[in-house]
């Protein structure tokens, strides 16, 4: 008899639920057959069964939100001796329940969980089901014996196949590691922490962070909450808008300023129809967001110290451009990456945005496509919006808030003209980044829009 647990299958998730059960309690399943969907504080994601059997018992119904590495199903052989067992299995909660408070609280301060490398469609698609097998593994095979000998004493480490291969294409030694599952087993999303921090081995350092974090939570708790009245309705929270909640929240902490630049958008409008025109017949379709996104990008690489983040003690430079598209969904915000971004086409990155975006709103992005941004781009210009101030997406340094593109009467030349113009205002860490390092970026990318010639080449 087995148990399956929650899983812990992004950076920040504290707790799931079970959108559905894939499977029914006397089915037989088979190792890697997907047996249920989590919804996740980002996404719904796929459970694999890591264990051959008949599912005997069913512990979590839909919509029940249970904390990581509680027991949510019984694998068994079918003798049915394992549903008896289920309810007793609870005590397995336990030993998985503390491992997950210290996660999580490692989370709340660590970078957007942003980080990992493109190309890794694959691991990223196994992500699922690395974790899920993960954390049943260790609990019931190992009890707290284990717990304590981390991956950071070097003796031994826990990890599967997949986190392997994720810390060694980013060159993370494995030994310098804490593993934040179970038994100090090493999880992907500690991996993908480390990378996002920019941090890679001597991520241990990382810990700096860990003390800002702390503070996100207190400042949630002590944020007004409203009391129902009689006439009020009542409607649940879902994870990915408790996640968006606190993770403002957070962002509320962070010392930040603004800036505004205007654009003249009249090249940028013109070169954007000259593409799709040429383009129609390849059905390739370019919109004003994806310049800007291939524009900021372009404008951050000209300006290293603006790819950073606040690492406590220390800025973290980052070696990759990677631009963070806000998607607004019903409920909640999510921002897939746009990896590498300085290093792709208009028409490349306008194809991903559109993907990712539709996939966002079907709930089926992978952890690591969201994941990773080192700046992000916040456009309401299509609802009309002349000009606002984003929320910074900690722990990046810059959040670029796009308005809507309207003719106005401008002087040019010693003549009044009329103008299409668009207005770019960016919030910025001031932990990070200073004014006038921030008013050179800034100036570098409304440049490039006015001239967008220069990101396409």
């Amino acid at each position: 008899m087995t148990d399956v647990f929650m899983p812990r299958l992004s950076d920040t998730m504290t707790e799931g639920a079970i959108a559905q059960w894939l499977k029914s309690e006397g089915d037989t399943v088979k190792r890697g057959d997907v047996i249920a969907e989590i919804e996740t504080d980002k996404a719904v994601m796929d459970l694999e069964a890591y264990e051959g059997g008949v599912l005997e018992k069913i512990l979590v119904q839909p919509g029940e939100n249970v904390a990581i590495g509680a027991p949510i199903a019984v694998i068994g052989d079918g003798s049915g001796a394992g549903s008896s067992d289920g309810a007793g299995d609870a005590a397995a909660a336990p030993s998985a329940e503390p491992e997950a408070a210290p996660a999580e609280a490692a989370d709340e301060e660590a970078p957007t969980g942003e980080a990992a490398a493109p190309a890794e469609a694959a691991e990223a698609g196994e992500a699922p089901a690395e974790t899920a097998q993960a954390k049943p593994a260790e609990t019931a095979q190992t009890p707290a014996d284990e717990s304590e000998a981390p991956a950071a004493s070097g003796s031994k480490i826990k990890a599967t196949p997949l986190v392997r291969s994720l810390a060694r294409t980013h060159g993370i030694d494995l030994a310098t590691v804490t593993g934040s599952g179970p038994s100090g087993r090493i999880v992907r999303a500690d991996i993908e922490q480390l990378i996002g921090s920019g941090s890679k081995p001597a991520a241990a350092p990382a810990a700096p962070t860990a003390p800002e974090p702390q503070a996100a939570p207190a400042a949630a708790s002590a944020a007004p909450v409203g009391t129902p009245q009689p006439d009020d309705e009542v409607v649940p929270m879902s994870q990915i808008r408790k996640v968006t909640a606190r993770r403002l929240t957070e962002a509320a902490l962070v010392p930040v300023f603004q800036l505004t630049s205007v654009v003249d958008a009249s090249r940028l409008t013109e070169v954007r129809r000259d593409i799709n025109t040429r383009l129609a017949d390849a059905g390739v379709k370019v919109s004003v967001n994806d310049l800007i996104v291939r524009a900021v990008a372009v404008a951050l690489a000209l300006h290293p110290e603006a790819n950073a983040s606040f690492g406590g003690d220390a800025i973290l430079q980052h070696k990759h451009v990677n631009v963070g598209v806000a998607v607004a969904l019903d409920d909640g915000l999510v921002v897939p990456v746009v990896k590498d971004a300085d290093k792709k086409s208009v028409t490349a990155i306008g194809a991903e945005v559109k993907d990712l975006a539709t996939r966002a709103r079907a709930g089926r992005l992978k952890l690591d496509e969201m994941s990773g941004g080192t700046i992000s781009v916040s456009n309401l210009g299509m609802f009309g919006v002349d000009q606002f101030t984003a929320v910074i997406n900690p722990p990046e340094a810059i959040i670029v808030a796009v308005g809507g593109t309207a003719d106005e009467a401008v002087v040019v030349d010693g003549e009044v003209k009329i103008r299409p113009r668009t207005r770019l205002t960016i919030t910025v860490d001031h932990r990070v980044l200073d004014g006038a390092g921030a008013a050179a970026f800034l100036k570098d990318l409304t440049d490039l829009l006015t001239e967008p010639l220069r990101i396409l080449v």
